[in-house]
């Protein structure tokens, strides 16, 4: 059995990269998040993966991955608007159905759901800015192939 929650997480790194704009900039998006980078940010990251539906022909597996949507505002310039719109953009983006599900077929696996588990919001008051974030829960089932 191989591993496949790398491939979902550079999967989704790679449709959501050029694919999401704000104020005519693309939001970037990262695996791990540089220290200078500046608000609004998109990071996403493992979380876990099972197995799941166990049978005697292939290994089928779980991967949780969470995509976290980063905005602030100084003061009251802004609010939680902004990271609900970004959140809104992935879903559309991701969470797809059968004809559009991650291809990863060069790497022995098939992908057969896409799941939403939730968005939650947060906020955090920091000394100079608000921090308002998103947090979706995506669940993808795989098939190893090869």
């Amino acid at each position: 059995m191989t591993e496949a929650i790398h491939f979902i997480r550079r999967a989704i790194i790679t449709r959501l990269t050029d694919a999401i704009s704000v104020n005519g900039s693309y939001v970037p998006v990262y695996n791990r998040v540089p220290n200078d980078a500046s608000e609004p940010y998109i990071r996403v990251y493992s979380v876990d993966s099972n197995e799941v539906d166990q049978n005697a022909d292939s290994f089928m597996l779980e991967c949780s991955t969470r995509i976290e949507v980063v905005t602030s505002f100084i003061g009251d310039d802004g609010g939680e608007l902004q990271a609900n719109q970004i959140a809104s953009e992935i879903l559309t983006l991701i969470r797809t159905r059968s004809g559009n599900y991650f291809d990863l077929s060069a790497d022995g696996f098939n992908v057969y759901t896409c799941t939403n588990e939730g968005t939650s919001y947060l906020y955090e008051d920091g000394v100079e800015k608000t921090y308002f974030r998103a947090i979706l829960a995506i669940s993808n089932r795989v098939e190893q192939t090869t």
